[in-house]
């Protein structure tokens, strides 16, 4: 018999329902993807911020973060990548299942990735937002100087420059980099109540 066969997954006493009630809002992750400096961490701290202004239960699984713990034994190699994703997915999941929102800001440029993040949550969980920003926009911000270093070969597989990025086929919200935040924020906050994760009390 496999280690595997001895791992069953435990049912808590606890329930996501029970925790949701108490919460008095859903679980749910909102999965910002989009190039480096499309915006996306921007505005997953802007909308974690406004969320808990309100009373949310809330938290945001930053990439650099990730990096300096979880997932600090990852290189950037498309198979090190893909791991950060899906390492991602599973804690996104289990912070879901305590009945938080949980906002992700990642580039995870391939589709089969965002989609294997997708297929571990239930139905009106998992809602993927695309920050669409021109590579050129990205490259005039340039928060980091990610893209000098690529243009100049110091920094090798860099999404939009010599490795690609799979665009969202059929994102939950497609926000444009370059709009004000807050019309951004209000597009997001829109979402959440059309799909009754949180209340229009808030």
């Amino acid at each position: 018999m496999t280690q595997d066969n001895n791992i069953v997954w435990h049912q808590h006493v606890v329930t996501r329902p029970l925790r949701e009630s108490n919460n008095g809002h859903k679980g749910a992750v909102l999965w910002f993807t989009g190039l480096s400096g499309s915006g996306k961490s921007t505005l997953a701290g802007a909308i974690e911020h406004q969320l808990a202004s309100i009373g949310v239960k809330t938290y945001l699984l930053d990439g650099d973060n990730i990096r300096h713990g979880l997932c600090r034994d990852l290189g950037f190699s498309e198979a090190d990548r893909q791991e950060n994703i899906r390492r991602v997915g599973e804690v996104a999941k289990l912070m879901v299942d305590a009945g938080l929102v949980v906002a992700t800001a990642f580039i995870s440029p391939f589709q089969s990735d965002r989609q294997s993040v997708r297929e571990l949550f239930e139905p009106n969980q998992f809602f993927e937002l695309y920050v669409d920003t021109p590579v050129y926009v990205c490259e005039q911000r340039d928060p980091k100087g990610l893209y000098q270093q690529a243009r100049e070969g110091k920094i090798k597989q860099f999404t939009g420059i010599d490795s690609p990025y799979e665009t969202p086929l059929s994102p939950e919200l497609r926000l444009d980099g370059r709009q004000p935040i807050s019309d951004s924020l209000s597009h997001i906050i829109a979402l959440l109540l059309r799909n009754n994760i949180i209340q229009m009390d808030y």
